[in-house]
């Protein structure tokens, strides 16, 4: 058993780490300050291979495998946590959706412009007051009419929607069916009746939007139905899995950057006449920090990697893994925050920002109580979650 990544991914994680360092962090707090979308940087990241790791070539992809993947989005997020955003709408629950389950022609035509970070995708399955039965509780409807699917609805908190050009949406294509009655579609945002509105929080900036979307008679061809009728709730909760490692990966690069940020601060401020990281308190929220992070990483590392050698989803595993992450970055985000003290609440230091981006995510995804729930039930043998394993259309085995 070899607990050490290999050359390759060490070389991949250097080349990210090199990227940060020059094209990403000199520019975080101009981004932040004047509220910048950075779409420059989505296509730098998609022409440099890092949107299309779980592809295959002929789709665009570069093939490097879930575990680069989780590295790269790792990196990533611990430059910027808002950049973390394109590992999930641009390089997985979008484009892997339609690589799993859609037609050869829907995977010629999509998949490559949101690897390349030439079109910005979003990903519409939450609406407001559906909550963890976000499908169950589904109110967009879908009907068909001859040759098209007419679309009227509402979505909610949908990271990216203001900015995307293309996304997965899923409706109810039979109201009566419950979760059975839900489908996926592929969505163009510059189809009439599509329209868009900022959420605004004090989480989340234009450098990572979050949107409504209103969907008033919003027409699609038959062509753009991804799977069949029916099948969105198969099709959506196989995403979430696949989301799950890029969440989970995400949480991982915060809990560094604030781990990062600790240690650095904790060396040059000075208190009772010596630096803070002389105290116990102190070394104790470091010394926290380092062991849950490992922890986090292997678990996330062993999720990549056995998606890599297995062919299949693994929602046991992805569900540890994304809880677990979620809760050791929140965690060393606000051991940072306190360690900042006064301040923690200024936009000088990242302390506040890492705070509330790991308090979000700790609900994208599967909140912490759904995944404690699964987790818990999977142990007590009420419900495997690994009975509802599904294959990858193109595994990397």
């Amino acid at each position: 058993m070899d607990f050490e990544l290999g050359p390759e991914n060490k070389a991949i994680r250097d080349t990210v780490q090199r990227f940060a360092r020059d094209e990403i962090r000199p520019h975080v707090n101009e981004w932040e300050r004047d509220e910048i979308f950075p779409r420059s940087i989505y296509e730098r990241m998609g022409e440099l291979g890092f949107l299309g790791a779980t592809f295959p070539e002929e789709y665009g992809g570069s093939a490097l495998g879930f575990l680069n993947f989780a590295i790269i989005a790792e990196e990533i997020s611990r430059a910027h946590e808002a950049l973390g955003a394109a590992f999930n709408m641009n390089a997985m629950t979008c484009p892997f959706t339609v690589l799993n389950w859609g037609t050869d022609a829907q995977r010629q035509q999509y998949i490559a412009p949101w690897i390349l970070g030439q079109k910005i995708g979003f990903f519409g399955l939450t609406e407001a007051g559906g909550g963890t039965d976000v499908l169950g509780g589904m109110h967009t409807r879908a009907e068909r009419r001859d040759t098209s699917y007419v679309i009227n609805g509402a979505k909610q908190f949908i990271t990216l929607g203001t900015v995307a050009d293309i996304g997965i949406l899923f409706c109810k294509t039979d109201p009566n069916a419950g979760h059975r009655g839900v489908s996926c579609f592929i969505v163009d945002t510059s189809l009439p009746g599509f329209s868009t509105s900022l959420v605004r929080t004090r989480v989340l900036g234009e450098c990572w939007p979050t949107s409504t979307i209103q969907l008033d008679d919003v027409k699609l061809p038959l062509a753009n139905l991804v799977g069949q009728e029916g099948q969105g709730f198969q099709i959506a909760m196989n995403a979430l899995d696949y989301g799950r490692l890029t969440v989970a990966a995400r949480c991982i690069g915060i809990a560094h950057a604030a781990l990062d940020d600790m240690v650095e601060y904790a060396k040059v401020r000075t208190a009772f006449g010596q630096p803070i990281g002389r105290f116990q308190q102190i070394q104790a929220h470091i010394a926290n920090t380092v062991v849950e992070l490992d922890a986090a990483r292997f678990l996330v590392y062993r999720l990549g990697w056995m998606l890599d050698v297995t062919g299949t989803s693994q929602p046991r595993l992805s569900a540890q893994a994304k809880y677990y992450a979620a809760e050791v970055a929140y965690h060393a985000a606000e051991r940072a925050y306190e360690v900042f003290g006064g301040y923690g609440v200024t936009d000088e230091y990242p302390a506040a920002r890492h705070l509330n981006t790991a308090a979000f995510l700790r609900t994208g995804e599967g909140s912490a109580n759904l995944l404690r729930i699964l987790i818990a039930e999977d142990a007590l043998d009420y419900r495997h979650a690994n009975d509802h394993q599904i294959p990858q259309r193109f595994p990397f085995k």
